[in-house]
């Protein structure tokens, strides 16, 4: 190739890994590529177009639905102007697209319509990589020649370990330069195994290490886990039962003394586990990694100087939604081990025009204890946060919106759950239309504002197809607070009410007095720490999804 990059369509899938993209994409530039991103509707739960285009330097293609570059086929433009399509990260939904031919949106009809190569990077629970549907995705794609990159063993988002994760950056990027004979551009890194067709031969295997490259690896070597299913040379035919394979482990290859990178010569596979890259360059990377320097600014950026380059250099997920780390979190407690709950929190804010918005006046502390004080339980905890200025607390997932439309959207994406506590103040009303510029002042007249009502998100969980078992509501009351809380959880359809009574410095303060409404009546608790309440709701939350079953006396007598 006469350039010195490559020309990447990276389509970044709705999976929790999407933020490792924006690390690829910045690896890529490092190297004198081009990257084109497509963002799809569930990827963008995770990262926004505003960081990719940043990164990029290009813009974010999103939907079919652009008039003006549907007007020249942009979409038929899109998959054919790059060296290489990646999927990054691939996720089940979307490999069972590819393998059915399902164009929907986008991303699914660029890779229906593309004659480049496709490089497909799994991500997603290990289970659900197991599942038998996903492999056999996997040998289809395979046999139609896409490449799959084996994902990584770790611990992951969800809580659970084994095969899934994303691999790092790196061993993309040489899986990149392996597809593209790019070999002048690999980094240091173990180099992955791709799979593009004809099954592996485990005989010839088993007699040489040695299974030489033809571009690339001929097949994708799996890792060791007791699930996992290896296509031979004899696959089964239709209806037989695929029995699971088990590599025995090899020691470690000796440590070359070169850092040379010998991709010309070929790959050498043994049988036994097949790692992912580490990252071992902090030129490659965009977090900190111990021991190692911050990355360096990309020279020749347009937007260099700017406070959004100076943010998104030190950190590419400036801006996007927290979720919980790899760190260990460990529970207090697993009362609610393996529950999901749902939170939201915080207000949320309408806008009037650039400078002004309608909101309530909620500081998302009690919110947050609540998500907190679940997650000491053992919960896995979805927060929907609104606009606040407050930690995400260890353990919890959370997801940033700002209007009551979003927060609807996010609510809708979590389900199904097994309880959803929905703290947040939202808004009754948003203007109709909102001005572009700010709006002036008109004399003694002020200016006309037409308002419309907002979605009823507790309402609307609650006659959900996918309703969690437990509901809960909360109502800000200044009078007849029980009166008014009996009469909402009768209309919103919810299980429990919590109220509590507004009238003086509750919001934003540290304390709180609050009666819970159900069917069983109304317990009043005393004044306490916003903490404190959290914790009593947390644990009638896990009685109330984990009752205790008495024990039948068989003997009447």
């Amino acid at each position: 190739m006469a350039m010195t990059g490559p020309r990447i369509l990276l389509i970044v899938g709705g999976g929790i890994a999407a933020y490792k993209a924006c690390e690829l994409v910045r690896l890529i530039r490092r190297n004198g590529g081009e990257v084109t991103c497509v963002l799809t509707e569930g990827g963008s739960h995770f990262v926004t177009a505003m960081t990719l285009a940043a990164l990029s330097e290009n813009p974010v293609h999103t939907t079919l639905w652009d008039l003006t570059a549907e007007i020249e086929m942009g979409h038929i433009q899109l998959s054919r102007a790059a060296d290489l399509v990646v999927v990054c990260p691939a996720t089940a939904n979307m490999m069972a697209k590819m393998v059915q031919g399902i164009a929907d949106d986008l991303a699914t009809t660029l890779l229906l319509a593309t004659d480049k190569p496709v490089l497909a990077v799994p991500a997603m629970n290990v289970k659900m990589w197991e599942h038998a549907a996903t492999q056999d995705n996997v040998r289809t794609l395979m046999e139609r020649g896409v490449a799959v990159l084996d994902p990584d063993e770790g611990p992951m988002a969800c809580g659970e370990y084994g095969a899934g994760r994303l691999p790092e950056p790196v061993a993309v990027w040489n899986a990149i330069c392996q597809m593209l004979s790019l070999e002048a551009l690999a980094m240091p890194a173990v180099e992955p195994q791709l799979a593009l067709e004809g099954p592996l031969d485990f005989d010839a295997a088993s007699q040489s290490i040695d299974i030489g490259l033809g571009g690339l690896a001929s097949s994708l070597i799996k890792r060791t886990t007791k699930s996992r299913r290896v296509f031979g040379e004899d696959d089964p035919v239709e209806g037989e039962a695929i029995p699971s394979i088990t590599f025995e482990d090899v020691p470690a290859p000796e440590e070359t003394p070169s850092d040379e990178v010998l991709l010309a010569a070929p790959i050498l596979s043994k049988k036994g586990r097949a790692k992912s890259a580490p990252p071992t360059d902090p030129d490659a990377i965009n977090h900190e990694v111990t021991g190692q320097a911050a990355p360096q600014p990309i020279r020749g950026d347009s937007f260099e100087g700017s406070k959004l380059a100076d943010a998104l250099i030190d950190d590419p997920l400036f801006g996007q939604p927290d979720f919980a780390g790899d760190e260990a979190f460990a529970p207090v407690s697993d009362q609610l081990a393996g529950k999901h709950v749902l939170v939201t929190a915080g207000p949320t804010h309408e806008p009037i025009d650039p400078v002004r918005y309608i909101a309530n006046r909620s500081s998302g502390k009690q919110g947050y204890a609540i998500a907190a004080a679940l997650a000491r339980l053992g919960a896995t905890v979805t927060l929907v946060s609104g606009p606040v200025a407050l930690e995400c607390p260890p353990g919890v997932d959370r997801v940033f919106v700002e209007t009551a439309l979003e927060m609807a959207e996010a609510v809708k994406a979590a389900l199904p759950v097994d309880a959803a506590v929905m703290v947040a103040a939202v808004a009754d009303w948003r203007t109709t239309e909102v001005s572009g510029e700010k709006m002036k002042k008109r004399g003694s007249a002020p200016p006309a504002l037409r308002l419309t009502e907002n979605p009823d998100i507790l309402a609307s969980v609650a006659a959900s197809a996918k309703r969690p078992k437990l509901v809960v509501g909360f109502a800000a009351e200044t009078e007849k607070v029980i009166d008014h809380a009996k009469d909402k959880r009768k209309r919103k359809g919810a299980d429990w009410i919590v109220a509590n009574d507004v009238s003086g410095d509750v919001m934003g303060g540290e304390v709180n007095a609050v009666h819970i409404i159900s069917d069983a009546g109304v317990e009043s608790l005393p004044e306490m720490a916003k903490d404190a309440v959290a914790q009593i709701l947390a644990e009638r939350i896990a009685d109330a999804l984990n009752p205790v079953t008495e024990p039948v006396d068989s003997d009447p007598g």
